[in-house]
């Protein structure tokens, strides 16, 4: 009797403090969706993880990247909070509701996220597959994103409003048109911001070239409407948001994460002077320590090969030229340039003669990206082939000026006066 007595107390002293009442009842609430997510966290999903590691189909890689479970997981608690804020004692009818709408929004948003997650995973299992090359539905999966995005978003509004889904439709068909035409900019760049994003396409201090606008240095400034670039002359050039996703521009950033640049440049000979190479100059070249190894083993593999051809006259057989000794020259050169990058492609090669000589073109990457730096090395190396081109008998082809029809036309014009 004593112990109904004391139990009776307490009650009544609690009466007396509703408040405390309500918040040790809030308190016991959040412990039960506290104790729930680790169940759901700790147990459940690791119990699920094991089963789905055991099936011939799962991948641990793509499934330890995108956990879809995990965040189903986090549904536990919200929907004992849904449930258990009612039988708080003493709490306002709305601050219930409000709470409830929380936690039913953010159910249907994890479904949502969850969702995605688990369009991600079928994309990476997809792309496994040889064909997805041919076939990629990246694409096709985003835009179910965006419809499920759509869906939860308007959910998520129609759980506030205490409205339906489809009245919600309805009343926002109405206002489509007006809004797409008031504000029709800013929702092409508010799309176009969230694609830059989505896709990594451009940072802040990213360097962009644009040639349509004008438009080559680094990004200063993104905002909702305008990205901001610095060019190099000094000026800025202000770029709608929405013409990064529909004109063509070129990033660099790949250039600077690699931290090599490339050099392509063009030395254009003069065709009528390629040769075969006489025995003197060979000798000649030998005493070039870059080329000593190479003569000699090309001079091996000649003998060789037109040994195989003694029965043939002499013009079938394979001779060592001056062009293609300057061509192993020039990349034994830049092998053993300390500016150039050893780790990236590097090579020496002809392309389509022209009227203008035949372009041997130098295709090679710097050890360093920084501009300066960058031009010094490759005006270096241009300057060294220029000069030792005559070495190898080579010229570089050179439109004439008008000083050459001058001298040639006076020296024409002295021989018909004696």
């Amino acid at each position: 009797m004593q112990q109904f007595t004391f139990i009776q107390n307490i009650q009544d002293w609690a009466d007396q403090y509703p408040w405390l009442e309500m918040l040790s009842s809030l308190s016991i609430v959040i412990l039960l969706a506290i104790i729930a997510n680790l169940f759901a966290k700790q147990v459940v999903v690791r119990g699920i993880r094991k089963l789905i590691s055991k099936m011939p189909f799962a991948n641990n890689n793509i499934f330890a990247q995108h956990s879809v479970i995990r965040r189903i997981a986090n549904i536990v608690p919200a929907i004992v909070i849904m449930n258990g804020i009612t039988t708080v004692p003493h709490l306002s009818d709305k601050l219930q509701t409000f709470v409830q709408m929380g936690a039913q929004a953010f159910i249907f948003l994890t479904i949502a996220l969850a969702l995605a997650e688990l369009l991600n995973i079928f994309n990476l299992v997809y792309q496994r597959n040889p064909k997805s090359r041919n076939k990629p539905i990246k694409g096709y999966l985003q835009l179910v994103k965006l419809i499920i995005f759509i869906v939860c978003g308007l959910m998520i509004l129609g759980t506030f409003l205490k409205k339906d889904v489809f009245t919600l439709l309805a009343g926002f068909g109405a206002m489509a048109a007006v809004l797409m035409l008031v504000f029709q900019n800013t929702i092409l760049s508010l799309v176009a911001s969230v694609q830059i994003s989505s896709y990594d396409m451009v940072r802040i201090g990213d360097w962009i070239e644009m040639p349509s606008l004008n438009a080559d240095g680094d990004v200063i400034d993104m905002s909702l409407h305008t990205v901001t670039v610095q060019n190099f002359d000094k000026t800025v050039t202000t770029i709608p948001t929405n013409k990064l996703v529909t004109d063509t521009f070129k990033n660099w950033r790949g250039m600077q994460e690699a931290g090599a640049r490339r050099i392509k440049r063009s030395i254009h000979i003069d065709q009528s002077t390629v040769h075969f190479m006489s025995v003197e100059e060979q000798t000649k070249l030998k005493n070039f320590i870059l080329l000593d190894q190479y003569l000699n083993t090309k001079t091996d593999e000649l003998e060789k090969f037109n040994q195989q051809l003694q029965h043939h006259s002499q013009y079938n057989q394979r001779r060592l030229t001056n062009l293609g000794t300057f061509r192993a020259y020039i990349e034994f050169y830049l092998q053993q340039h300390p500016g150039i990058a050893k780790n990236q492609s590097l090579m020496v090669r002809q392309l389509q003669p022209t009227s203008e000589g035949l372009p041997l073109e130098i295709y090679a990457f710097t050890s360093t990206i920084a501009w300066v730096e960058y031009e010094n090395i490759q005006s270096d190396i241009m300057d060294h082939l220029l000069a030792i081109i005559p070495e190898f008998g080579l010229k570089v082809y050179q439109a004439p000026s008008g000083n050459d029809f001058k001298e040639s036309f006076a020296g024409t014009s002295s021989t018909i006066i004696t």
